[in-house]
């Protein structure tokens, strides 16, 4: 079961004001109505969802992702919230979500995707479409949009918006706030964003900052330890392996005293596959590696798996949303 931060809650609960009864409904999580929101705190998923639709007992949702979303603040993420506000351009906040999401969940992930039209934000979850689910990816891609209107120097809006779900029993109050055609019963849920409104520098982007934000971000997510022993320790020979060209599923196997076999039945088990691992090694070890301007590109590709930097470019854009170029002056 996976976790988040318990910010969301308080503020879908803070939003709705006298419509709730909200010392009942924080306490149905654990969380006790006059004590501080600390961010770091964390909620099941599924007490999560239970909180939401407990609420929707008592009121009408239609709109609440939608004011639980303008009522976000980058402040209260604490550092990633900083180096969203501190980073060069929208690009740059929407990396460090694609980055960093890890910090507030465990069960949501996001990733941006390069199309013909612009650049998707895509935010992935598995489980059941109940009303709690629904609810809570409505309010995160609302909550982007806010937090990218407070950081940019000109109105902001996607060019348009799509939910995996049905849709409620009205849509105005969805297309007013994006500002967009949102689209229900779609395939990702998504916000389509334009490449002019990514490039604007943010009002309070500041080089030095971010770099130190980064570096703390980092810290932060090495102490997160709960993947299982056996992804972390493939990841591990994969990456060693990686400068001698891409490794092959056996030779990993062998070099953790198992079978073939075997190690493709355990890794299941776990629900990954070895090409899944192998791709996000690789990307991992991209990303980081782009943070040392030391290192060129053709360095990074090829200590990553890849004989051509062009095959690189083409992998971190699939990966990323953007060129390994590209995402460097992200950075700052």
């Amino acid at each position: 079961m996976g976790q988040v931060t318990s910010l969301f809650a308080r503020k879908v609960v803070g939003v709705a004001g006298n419509n709730i009864d909200a010392g009942a409904v924080l306490a149905s999580v654990g969380l006790d109505a006059d004590a501080a929101c600390d961010p770091k705190h964390m909620l099941d998923e599924d007490d999560n969802y239970a909180m939401i639709e407990l609420m929707a007992e008592q009121m009408d949702v239609t709109r609440l992702p939608l004011v639980v979303g303008e009522a976000m603040r980058p402040d209260e993420y604490g550092a990633l919230g900083l180096a969203w506000k501190s980073a060069p351009n929208l690009l740059g906040s929407f990396s460090r979500v694609a980055r960093f999401w890890r910090l507030w969940t465990s069960f949501a992930q996001y990733e941006l995707r390069e199309t013909d039209n612009g650049i998707l934000f895509v935010e992935r979850r598995v489980g059941r479409r109940r009303l709690g689910m629904r609810i809570s990816i409505e309010a995160d891609l609302a909550s982007g949009v806010s937090l990218s209107r407070q950081v940019s120097p000109r109105p902001f809006a996607p060019i348009e918006v799509f939910f995996r779900h049905p849709a409620p029993k009205t849509t105005e109050h969805h297309e007013a706030y994006f500002g967009c055609p949102v689209h229900f019963s779609a395939e990702n849920d998504a916000m389509l964003l334009s490449h002019e409104s990514l490039l604007q520098p943010n009002l309070l982007g500041d080089e030095g900052i971010t770099q130190f934000l980064v570096s703390h971000l980092d810290a932060e997510l090495s102490q997160i330890d709960d993947a299982p022993a056996l992804q972390k320790q493939t990841k591990n020979e994969i990456a060693r392996a990686l400068s001698e060209g891409l490794p092959k599923m056996s030779d990993i196997a062998r070099r953790l005293g198992l079978s073939a076999r075997s190690f493709h039945r355990r890794l299941a088990e776990h629900g990954v596959s070895f090409q899944s691992l192998t791709e996000e090694t690789r990307r991992e070890i991209a990303i980081n590696m782009l943070e040392e301007e030391r290192f060129a590109l053709s360095e990074i590709a090829f200590l990553t798996g890849y004989s051509e930097q062009s095959a690189f470019n083409r992998a971190f854009k699939r990966w990323m949303g953007v060129t390994p170029a590209a995402y460097r002056r992200s950075l700052g």
